[in-house]
């Protein structure tokens, strides 16, 4: 039994097409806040239960009888601790784990756990990984950089502007990787049944700084595109402007700057590229169909 934990979030709903499509003969379960919100297929072919996997009672009824989990702590941009929202989700998780005796887990986690200093969103996310392999379950800490999808939430700008602004620098290279390689990464590892131990499995699609990133897209959507480097404050008073807590937006803040610093640089440069989709493909493949329904709409 293959326990999926947020199965409607961008990487834990292409996971759980991975276990359904894939031709394996595993059985499936998911948490799942609001079941409404599962597709169809889900709710037909996988075990549900109602609940938040930050719940002791929830995770009890999910983990029982299970073999391996997928960990996900889902975003929550109004939390007012950012620690305390990873590892409130990670404790129950962790005694459920040795209650009910499951043996694999695979999380996703981010690159960068050796940088050695704060990091904003990723220092929890370091946290939660401690905090699991504590319990000494076979644990796979899938390492990511960047996600490419970022840049969907900059696609009105990118569409009506010819723009896309982060607070990273803009000639510093900057690791990156889609959410479906993710997936894949992750699917693979929860129905294969003869890996041990502890690791931290790195998964990168493509390096690239901000500007190259721009001459890409500017290529891939026959226009040009153009980056700017948004100031640390005005991106942080952005967010909050949008209803993100000031703990997430300094969060975010900090990432960056720890992503400027060259957190992903030892990892990345250790372990080659080796996910499939690069970024002229995903802008080709997600990003150009992305606009495209925009401008029907």
């Amino acid at each position: 039994m293959i326990v999926i934990t947020a199965p409607t979030g961008q990487i834990g709903s292409q996971v759980l097409d991975a276990l359904l499509d894939g031709g394996h003969s595993v059985r499936v379960r998911v948490i799942a806040r609001d079941p409404s919100r599962l597709t169809p297929r889900t709710r037909e072919r996988a075990e549900v239960v109602r609940g938040s996997h930050r719940d002791p009672a929830t995770l009890a009824d999910a983990l029982r009888g299970a073999d391996s989990m997928l960990w996900l702590v889902p975003p929550n941009p109004a939390a007012d601790d950012i620690h305390e929202h990873y590892l409130g989700f990670t404790r129950p998780a962790c005694e459920a784990l040795a209650d009910h005796g499951v043996e694999r887990v695979v999380g996703v986690t981010s690159l960068g756990r050796a940088y050695g200093r704060p990091a904003g969103l990723l220092s929890p996310a370091f946290a939660m990984d401690d905090m699991i392999e504590r319990t000494g379950v076979h644990y796979r800490a899938l390492a990511m950089p960047f996600f490419m999808e970022n840049l969907l939430h900059q696609a009105e700008s990118i569409k009506a502007h010819g723009t896309f602004s982060l607070p990273n620098t803009a000639d510093r290279p900057l690791a990156t990787v889609a959410t479906r390689d993710i997936a894949a990464t992750a699917a693979a590892l929860l129905v294969d049944g003869s890996w041990s131990g502890q690791d931290t499995v790195p998964v990168i699609g493509d390096t690239l700084s901000p500007d190259a990133m721009a001459h890409v897209l500017s290529e891939v959507l026959e226009r040009p595109i153009g980056f700017q480097q948004v100031d640390e404050r005005a991106y942080q008073e952005t967010m909050t402007r949008y209803g993100m807590s000031a703990a997430w937006a300094q969060g975010l803040v900090d990432m960056a700057a720890a992503q400027n610093g060259g957190i992903y640089d030892a990892e990345h440069k250790a372990t080659p590229s080796a996910a499939p989709t690069d970024f002229r493909r995903w802008c080709a493949e997600v990003l150009k169909p992305n606009l495209l329904d925009l401008n029907r709409s």
